[in-house]
């Protein structure tokens, strides 16, 4: 994939499963069966504000984004 665009990236060492991520973006995460987000690595530009919104909710601040 290009290095153009949204990039997401979540923690696994920190994720504790809460889903609030899923909740507020479910095309782009999901909890796994081990209580740990599975994520698109690079979702649309159209899911910037969820991803964000995903971000600022995660209480364990284990996900980040970046613009490519």
């Amino acid at each position: 994939m290009a290095a153009d665009g949204l990039q997401v990236a979540v923690d696994t060492q920190l994720c504790e499963g809460h889903g609030l991520c899923a909740l507020l973006a479910p095309d782009v995460f999901e909890v796994g069966d081990d209580d740990v987000a599975v994520w698109d690595d690079h979702p649309s530009e159209e899911k910037r504000d969820v991803v964000r919104a995903a971000v600022s909710a995660c209480p364990r601040q284990a996900i980040s984004y970046s613009q490519g």
